[in-house]
C-alpha cells in the first residue's frame, strides 16, 4: 500500500494533504525518515508515525447505532437527515455505509462498518441471520397469529419464511424473522388483521441493543461482537 493512501485511509488528512505532510519531513516507517509519497508500506509488519506518534492501520470499522424514529437508513439523502449523521464527527468516514435498512419510523439496533463482505453475509438469506423486534400493536396477538407466522405468513408477492412470534404483553409482541424484505415485519402483522403502531430492533445476529446505548447514540464494536458476526458468517479474512 502506498504511504499516502495508508495515512489518507487513517483519515490523516486527504491524499493531497497526507502529501504535504510526508513531504515536511514528519512522517517515518519504522523510524526512518520518509519523503516520498509513493513509499510502500505493509500496514500488518511496518510501524508508521507522524511526529513520532505511531499511526495504527485499521481495515475495517464497526459502529452499533440506537436509531430512533424520523431519519432515514441512507448514507446520503437532499431533504431527510440521515443514519450517518448521528455518528460522531470523529467516526464519520466517506466508506461508512449502514448493513440493511430499518424504515424511517421503526427504531432500534442497526449496524455501520465498512466491511462489504461481511455486510454482504449477514444479509444473505443463505446465511438466516436472525433479526428481533418488538412491536407495539393496535389489538393483541394470541396462539393463533403464533401459528400463522410460524407457517410463513403469505403476502401479495411473496411467502414470508417461518418466524417466530412471541406475545409479551396486552398489545406487545416479539417477533423473529430471517429476511429484510421491504416493510416485511409490518406487512406480515397486515395479513393477520393487525397494524403495527412501533416497531425497533433489538437484536441484529449475535449483536443485541445495549440497555445504556440511548436512542441517537452510537459507539465502536466491541471485539468479542466482532469476533461474533465474524464467526456467524464464517468470514475469512485474506
Amino acid at each position: 500500500m502506498r504511504l499516502d493512501k495508508f495515512l489518507a485511509d487513517m483519515q490523516r488528512g486527504s491524499r493531497a494533504e497526507v502529501k504535504k505532510i510526508i513531504r515536511s519531513g514528519t512522517v517515518t516507517v519504522n523510524e526512518l525518515p520518509v519523503k516520498d509519497p509513493k513509499t510502500k508500506v505493509n500496514p500488518g509488519q511496518d510501524v508508521v508515525a507522524i511526529n513520532g506518534v505511531i499511526v495504527q492501520y485499521i481495515q475495517f470499522f464497526y459502529y452499533l447505532l440506537n436509531k430512533p424514529a424520523g431519519v432515514i437508513t441512507a448514507t446520503k439523502d437532499e431533504q431527510a437527515a440521515t443514519v450517518m449523521t448521528l455518528l460522531p464527527k470523529k467516526w464519520q468516514r466517506p466508506d461508512l455505509f449502514p448493513v440493511g435498512r430499518l424504515d424511517k419510523d421503526t427504531t432500534g439496533l442497526l449496524l455501520l462498518t465498512n466491511d462489504g463482505e461481511l455486510a454482504h453475509r449477514l444479509l444473505s438469506p443463505r446465511w438466516h441471520v436472525a433479526k428481533v423486534y418488538t412491536a407495539g400493536l393496535d389489538a393483541a396477538i394470541g396462539a393463533s397469529e403464533a401459528v400463522q407466522f410460524a407457517q410463513g405468513v403469505r403476502l401479495k408477492d411473496f411467502t414470508a419464511a417461518p418466524a417466530e412470534l412471541v406475545p409479551l404483553t396486552h398489545n406487545r409482541a416479539q417477533v423473529t424473522i430471517h429476511e429484510g424484505k421491504f416493510h416485511q415485519v409490518k406487512r406480515m402483522f397486515g395479513a393477520v388483521g393487525r397494524t403495527v403502531l412501533t416497531l425497533k430492533r433489538v437484536q441484529f445476529g449475535p449483536l443485541a441493543l445495549p440497555a445504556d446505548l440511548r436512542e441517537g447514540h452510537a459507539r465502536p464494536l466491541t471485539p468479542a461482537e466482532i469476533a461474533n458476526l465474524e464467526r456467524l458468517t464464517e468470514l475469512t479474512r485474506h
